[in-house]
């Protein structure tokens, strides 16, 4: 006598979630958690692109994308790699990146517009 259908399937998807819970970057660790938390971070990266560019701060955005790039290349050195972690230091670097270019166009823009206005 053969097992009801349902029974495999709901096997295989316990076992593979049973396995994301144990996982060595699963939600029972730090490796799962701090990415999670991290992403408040684009967030507010993302939310800072409605705010004026002479507003910005440089040296924030500096250390965000600077931060955000090592912490990539850190992801893939730890064991155990941790995707996530990868993913979420990306988009930090980028927001800061988009950052600084949103505060260099504006510096470069106001200085030539400077130069065009009569004194």
């Amino acid at each position: 006598m053969s097992a009801p259908m349902g029974t495999a399937a709901a096997a295989q998807t316990t076992s593979k979630f049973q396995a994301f819970v144990n996982h060595p970057a699963g939600p029972k660790t730090i490796f799962f958690w701090a990415p999670l938390a991290k992403w408040a971070l684009v967030a507010a990266g993302v939310k800072d692109l409605s705010r004026p560019a002479e507003k910005l701060s440089v040296s924030q955005n500096v250390a965000l994308a600077a931060t955000g790039f090592i912490w990539v290349r850190y992801s893939f050195v730890i064991t155990p790699v941790n995707y996530s972690l990868a993913a979420v230091n990306f988009f930090v670097g980028s927001t800061g990146l988009v950052q600084l270019y949103r505060v260099w166009d504006y510096k470069k823009n106001a200085g030539a517009l400077k130069s065009v206005t009569p004194a």
